[in-house]
This record gives structure tokens, sequence and C-alpha cells, in this order.
């Protein structure tokens, strides 16, 4: 079967998160079990300068430009893979992030912006490149919430082509006041409860969950949690009433670019064996870099985070004075919010020695703070699924969680139960509250004190299987139980 696989961003080239890393390693798992996969991406100027030898496809009229909208093919640098590129500067060429401006605030035209996008999706789908035609439109979160939206309003001639919509992170829907959809190019009636509509906004996650085929997200427990009013952003009803075509399936790692044992950017790579000389090299340059005191038996708290209320990093700012007061140290690198930026930067200023703070992102540094790090915080109000703890485990950094989402599904608890049955792999704790952290953080540094026991779960945490072929198979399971009539 043929997929085109629609994602806004692409590790290394575009990423504001784990969605990135999720477009790199996918496509190439999905493509091992036998898919025929192509990529279809925003012509931002990070794609357009990396991709050698765009070749026009073709070049379509559309409801969001006066001229014809240049889409591209390109060979995906280093594999044999081919992505599409919707080329149209005016949307997608423009300083900043690729959603926001240098000034930190939404583009005020983004539904026209991926409105285009998911038009695109659309046409190729109903057949614009006459060299290929997908069987399977398969939309990654907001961003490509329209294109189901936009087959539905006009099917194939020939028959439907199936969609598949993962959410990613149900907290951003793609809201956007209902006075823009007359610009979006759909039929009137789509704007109802029973279609685009939401609370008399337009959403564009709303519209990929009312109208695709199969709706899948990034962990079974947060697949559960989103039908509930916690969890769900008043689409739980909607959600609910399409469980029986609703998946959690777990991301995965990218062991091409997450393995301890060949990562040239470690002082010195390990393995699970090698794992205590390896960390220790690690957490030396770790303290080197965030100027924290070299003390080789304090245990090191590593963050890398987007710094936003989703992440829960008040909480860590909060517990501070008792971490350090523990006799640990913390080392963070993160950017977001300007508030709790600053709150990290004066804390790194006050704890000179025991905190240290980088703001921004860097991923040489992360992986280095992956695999210096004694335990890796997590403590989100809610987690999809998490990359982070799964990068931690590989690494041999015990994660500390709370119990939401994908971490429930991925990490097991240091409890008594677990600690004699050798199963356990990290920490975690339930209440959204710093004294809740803070009973997990001092759990985490006292049997730190036991090295044995601390030795044995840092071997089990890197040997668990979290390798895209196992969720690649559960998205081929997804794919092969489309209707028989949607799928050519």
């Amino acid at each position: 079967m043929r997929v085109l696989y629609m994602t806004a961003e692409l590790y290394p080239w575009v990423k504001s998160g784990g969605l990135g890393d999720v477009a790199a390693a996918l496509p190439p798992a999905l493509i091992a079990e036998g898919f025929d996969v192509r990529l279809l991406l925003p012509g931002f100027r990070g794609f357009l300068d990396a991709f050698p030898g765009i070749t026009d496809i073709v070049r379509l009229a559309t409801p969001f430009a006066g001229e014809r909208v240049r889409v591209g093919l390109a060979r995906l640098p280093g594999t044999d893979s081919f992505a599409y590129l919707v080329d149209h500067p005016a949307f997608y060429d423009r300083a900043g992030s690729s959603y926001q401006s240098p000034e930190r605030s939404d583009w005020p035209d983004n539904h026209r912006r991926f409105g285009l996008f998911g038009w695109i999706a659309a046409e190729l789908a109903r057949g614009a490149d006459a060299g290929w035609r997908p069987d399977i439109l398969h939309g990654h979160d907001w961003h490509t919430g329209l294109a189901p939206a936009y087959l539905a309003a006009r099917p194939p001639a020939d028959g439907r082509v199936a969609t598949v919509f993962t959410v990613h992170n149900l907290g951003y829907r793609g809201p956007f006041p209902g006075m823009v959809f007359p610009e979006l190019a759909l039929p009137p009636e789509f704007y109802s409860i029973d279609g685009v509509e939401f609370f008399g906004m337009v959403s564009f996650t709303k519209a990929g969950l009312f109208y695709s085929d199969r709706l899948t997200t990034v962990s079974p427990t947060y697949a559960r949690e989103i039908q509930t009013a916690t969890f769900g952003w008043g689409l739980d009803g909607l959600l609910r009433a399409r469980a029986n075509v609703l998946t959690g399936i777990l991301n995965g790692v990218d062991t091409r670019v997450w393995d301890p044992q060949r990562d040239a950017i470690l002082p010195r790579p390990y393995g699970e064996r090698t794992a205590a000389a390896g960390k220790r090299a690690a957490k030396a340059e770790v303290q080197r870099r965030f100027g924290l005191e070299p003390i080789e038996d304090a245990p090191l708290f590593g963050a890398v985070s987007r710094l936003v209320p989703q992440k829960g990093f008040d909480l860590v700012l909060a517990g501070l004075p008792d971490l350090v007061g523990g006799g640990a140290q913390l080392a963070l690198l993160g950017s977001g919010d300007r508030d709790l930026e600053q709150a990290f930067v004066a804390v790194g200023d006050r704890y000179r020695g025991r905190v240290g703070v980088t703001i921004g992102y860097d991923e040489s540094l992360a992986h280095l703070i992956y695999a210096g790090s004694d335990v890796v915080l997590v403590p989100s109000r809610f987690e999809p699924c998490g990359l982070t703890q799964l990068y931690a485990l590989r690494y041999g950094a015990l994660p500390l969680v709370r119990r939401v989402g994908g971490l429930v599904d991925t990490v097991v608890d240091a409890t008594a139960t677990n600690l004699a049955e050798g199963v356990a792999t990290g920490f975690a704790f339930d209440d959204d509250s710093a004294p809740a952290l803070m009973s997990a953080i001092t759990r985490a540094t006292t049997l730190f004190r036991e090295r044995e026991i601390w030795r044995r779960m840092v071997r089990r945490a890197m040997t668990r299987d979290f390798s895209w072929t196992v969720a690649a198979r559960q998205y081929t399971a997804v794919y092969r139980a489309l209707p028989p009539d949607l799928v050519r």
C-alpha cells in the first residue's frame, strides 16, 4: 500500500518537539514493513535548503493563493525515501519558527498556511501526481487536520482514499476564530457540531478526529485519558463516540540517533556492560559544561524539556531548595515560557555549583545530559507519550515521572515489590504538587546510595525494547484494518 505521511516537522531540519523525531523514524520503519511511504512537508526554509534536487511535480490552483502553488519532490538526504514539499514562500519562508513570529506570537494566518497544507494533501490523494497516488493519507497533529475534511468534501471520483489521523498532543487543537471559516474553502455545512466547529471556533484537530477513518494516539493510556473530561480538552465526547476506531500506539526510539554504544557525542560511548564507566565520564562532562561541582557521588538530576505549564517544571522550581539540600545537583536544558526561563536562570545563579541552567535547545547537549544524568525529571501534568523518558531509559538515566499518559506505559516505579521482582526502571508520583514530586525525588536520592540496586535498575532500563519496529507493526495492523473499499 502507498501511504502519504503528512507532518509539519522532520528531524533534524525542522523540529520543535517529539513530532519531528517521530516523523524521522516511523516512515523508515513502515517502509521496512513493506509500505511505499512518501512524506508531505510544508516548504519551510529548513527543508528547502537541506533537500537537493527538488523536482517540479505539479503546480496547483488553490483557494489560498492567486498564483498556482508549486509542489516539488525531493529525495531525503542520505536515504532512498521521497518527500513532497508545498513550496509557497509567501506562507512558509519566514523568519521566526515554523508557527510563530520572532516575537513568539502565532502567525495570524496560520489557518491559511496549514489549510493550504491540507488542501495540497487532498489533491495528491485525488491523483494530482500522475506518477504516484496514495491509498492512505496519514496526518499527524493539528497542522494536518483539514486534509480529511477536504477529502470528505470532494472524494476522489474513482473511490475514497483511506485516512488516518494521529494525535500527538490534544492540548494543541489548532483553534481559530469562527470568522476564518469562509477562508478555508469548505462547504458551509462543515461548520457545525458534526464538523469543524468547536465552541464557536474552528478546530483543525476536531476536523481530523471527525472526518478520518481511523484515529491513533501515542500511548495506550493516553488513548483512554483523552476520552475523559480531565484530559479531553472538550473533545472527549467525540473521542468516546469514536472509541471503536481509536488506537493507542507507543512511540519508539530511533536507534540510529539514540544509541549510547555508537554516540560520537559522548566522551566515552557505552553499552549495558560498560555503563558505569561511560556514564561516569559523561557525568563529569555535564558537570563541567553546566558549572556544577565535580562531585561524583552527588546524584545528578537532568532535565531536557520545553518550559511550559504542561511539563510541570514549576513544581521543580518549588522543590529545588529541598533537592539541593538533599545533596543533589540539577542540569536543565530547556526553553519556552519566559517567566519559567527567567526563574530557572535566577535559581541557577542562587545555587551556583549545584544547579546549572542552559536556556534553548542543543541536540548534542541533550544527548550528553541523558548520558551523564543519574535521574531525568519528567513531572508532566499530562504526557501523551513522551520521548524524554524513552531516551533516558536507553542511556541508563532513570526517569522520574508523573503517573500519566505514556509515562505510565513506559516507566516501572521503584516500589519495594517491583525492586524485589527486578522490574523497576524509574520513579513515579501521582499528585500534581511539589510535595508529591519531592517525595519521589527523596526516594530516588535515597536509593542512589544503594549502589548495587541502582546498577541493576540501570541495566534493566537499558534493556527495555521501545524500538520503532514494534510500533510500526502496530500501525501496520491499523492500516490493514481499514475497510477494503477504502484501500485500493
